[in-house]
């Protein structure tokens, strides 16, 4: 067996709330340290010894270019007769803008970001047309990092327009009815702030076109604290100015202003409670889509003239459902609401009464709805496990859906099985999971099983179209996928119930759902793997260290694992409300209960752990997994490998091309398959 490369310790103690903690590898914080450098070097080597050597490799590979090459598809967005969508077809590193002339016209590549990257490492992040139809905005960002830069294309002519704004990173983008200028967020530009601060700051500013942006005024922001998120948008005719403020991942504002008074101004208008608020407008009237007082969610209708509080109108009430999202398409409310984590959809009529239910064609997830108030077509997009990216067009009056395009898929949806199990976690609560495989494999076990999960920041785990799952279920596997508590499938409570204090309760519904495969014979810890990321990256590392007897291989990618450091590096600071922070005397305990870094035992039994990161990562910084990869291979007493892959060119996952992600699968999927005894 291959030996991973020493790591030298140098240990530095610190007090904190009373409790002493020793950190031997804190100098591998800093990523540009020539030593680091060096260590990382020597790591990457390590892991491409391992991980090269893996029989069946090339087939693997193989297959995994033909999984991933399978396109991408978004919903088109009507404006003014044209539409605008994005779709990446097989050979494409990066998805392409198009536009179509009319809902039955030609499509036309419009922005190709391809050609600006023969590696396909530069991304378009985002993109806002104007509602005449004549402009785009959109930002592009290189190596995964980003931080984009605004520029904007004139549609008729594909010309790009001069005007160009830096730090636009995750952009809102408000144009003018008439095209001549927009609302828009940016960054502080370096010497704005202290270098610690420029990835915080958020502020709204408006450009007008042919101006130079750095007069650009400041609209608003300039005193909120420099972790809250403000975003911008406009109702279709230009009147009214719309500012949402992230304060937390559970609690937000709204602000309105009528631009068509020129005395008015930005007035609150919900905010200032534990509830998160979003805003549109159809027609003359506001619609608000909250969870005060309704944690699945319900809809208040407004009078935007008169938006005091006592004016509200609630009339689509909370659901045993939850009301994930609404769009004001074609004169009527589209809700997609989540049933057990599976989407449903719906239209309501203004006044909130219900027209009727759209069918769906598999258990799966509307991933989005578009379209117009003053257009009678909406369109949305369904994918599901088996189901490819496929867009729908809704008549809002009457008649059934239609496809307006779908990706090709070499995929037989009949040939899987997709089922929803309940098991109880440790407290009891009932938890549900995903489980996917080939409709041929028999139930009884154990076979190579893959469990994924992500438990945090409100954030939905649904069924969609999972391109690598099918890797796995036609070697024989079991792709399985739980809803864990501090996700928002059940609404904020279920959030609530895996944040702060009660992430423990996240960590928990995990190990209960490995168990629950290995108890209903469906696989062994010999055949389980365990993967996540980002936040899931923290899952992993949580179940490795409180279970490793459970897992026979573990990936952990992009992750959090120092949690009583974590806040002070890249964007972290935006997560101290979901996670907390170790400086608070009150919330330090429950961190350092659980931070993986911190309960790595020495001379315990490891199973195989590979663990992901990226060079140019913005969100987690590396450090995480260097530091953790360093303390498992120092404590390990099984014989199986603990690996450290550190991509470079590469960031958290957003605007990966292609190449890359065939890259990081093969490896991904060759580390899983050598433990869990598939042959490639």
């Amino acid at each position: 067996m291959l030996t991973a490369p020493e790591t030298r310790r140098d240990a530095v103690t610190e007090q904190l709330h009373g409790h002493e903690i020793t950190d031997e590898y804190r100098w591998l914080e800093n990523g540009t340290d020539p030593a680091t450098v060096a260590w990382v070097e020597q790591q990457n080597a390590h892991t491409r010894a391992v991980l090269d050597a893996v029989p069946g490799r090339e087939s693997i590979e193989r297959r995994l270019t033909e999984l991933l090459s399978i396109g991408t598809l978004t919903s088109p967005e009507p404006c003014n007769g044209r539409y605008f969508y994005t779709r990446r077809d097989a050979g494409q590193n990066q998805p392409v803008l198009y536009v179509r002339e009319g809902p039955v016209g030609e499509d036309r590549p419009l922005l190709d970001v391809n050609l600006l990257s023969e590696e396909g490492l530069v991304a378009l992040d985002w993109w806002y047309p104007s509602q005449d139809g004549a402009m785009v905005a959109y930002g592009t960002s290189e190596n995964g990092n980003e931080v984009s830069t605004l520029q904007i294309i004139d549609v008729a002519t594909g010309d790009i327009l001069p005007d160009r704004i830096e730090r636009t990173r995750a952009a809102a983008v408000a144009w003018l009815a008439d095209h001549r200028g927009f609302y828009y967020t940016r960054y502080p530009r370096p010497g704005e702030c202290p270098e610690s601060e420029e990835m915080y700051h958020r502020r709204i500013f408006f450009h007008a076109l042919g101006t130079d942006p750095s007069d650009d005024p400041l609209v608003f922001g300039a005193d909120l604290p420099m972790e809250w998120w403000p975003s911008v948008s406009l109702s279709e005719d230009g009147r009214w100015l719309i500012i949402t403020v992230s304060e937390t991942f559970d609690r937000s504002q709204v602000w309105l202003r009528d631009l068509s008074r020129p005395d008015s101004a930005l007035r609150q208008i919900a905010g200032g409670e534990d509830a998160l608020f979003s805003a549109q407008v159809g027609g003359d009237t506001l619609y608000i889509h909250t969870n005060l007082d309704a944690p699945r969610f319900c809809v208040f209708a407004v009078d935007p003239e008169h938006p005091d509080r006592e004016g509200w109108r609630e009339i689509i009430p909370e659901g045993d459902d939850l009301l994930e999202q609404i769009a004001l398409v074609g004169g009527r409310v589209a809700g997609v609401s989540l049933h057990n984590a599976v989407s449903r959809l719906t239209l309501y009529e203004p006044d909130g009464s219900p027209v009727r239910e759209i069918p769906l064609p598999a258990l799966g997830t509307v991933t989005m709805v578009t379209g117009s108030w003053g257009e009678l077509d909406a369109f949305y997009a369904f994918e599901s496990f088996a189901f490819p990216p496929t867009v729908y067009r809704l008549p809002t009056t009457s008649g059934e859906p239609t496809i307006w395009q779908q990706i090709e898929a070499p995929i037989d949806p009949d040939a899987y099985e997709v089922r929803q199990e309940w098991y109880a976690s440790r407290d009891g609560t009932r938890i549900p999971m995903f489980l996917v495989q080939r409709r041929d494999l028999d139930r009884s076990g154990p076979h190579p099983t893959v469990l994924t999960a992500y438990g945090g920041f409100n954030i939905s785990m649904t069924p969609v179209f999972t391109r690598t799952a099918f890797l796995l279920m036609d070697h024989g596997g079991i792709y399985a996928m739980p809803n864990l508590r501090g996700g928002g499938e059940f609404g904020e409570e279920w959030h609530r119930a895996g944040m702060l204090g009660n992430k423990q309760n996240v960590f928990d519904d995990f190990i209960a759902a490995a168990e629950y495969l290995i108890a209903q014979g469906y696989t062994d810890r010999q055949h389980l793997a365990a993967s996540g990321g980002s936040n899931g990256g923290l899952l992993m590392g949580a179940a490795l260290t409180q279970r490793p007897d459970l897992f026979r291989a573990v990936v952990s990618a992009v992750p959090l694992l120092d949690m009583l450091r974590y806040h002070h590096f890249q964007i972290a600071r935006l997560w101290i409300p979901e996670y907390g922070a170790a400086d608070d005397p009150e919330q330090f305990p429950f961190l350092y209960a659980y931070s993986p870094y911190h309960h790595v035992r020495q001379g315990e039994s490891y199973p195989a752990v590979l663990l992901m990161a990226a060079e140019f990562d913005t969100r987690v910084d590396p450090l995480h997994a260097r530091k953790m990869a360093a303390r498992l291979q120092a404590a390990n007493a099984s014989e199986w490998p603990i690996l450290l892959r550190i991509e470079t060119n590469a960031g958290h996952g957003v605007g990966k091309p292609i190449t890359k992600l065939v890259e990081t699968q093969t490896d991904f999927w060759a580390f899983v398959f050598s433990q869990l005894g598939i042959e490639g």
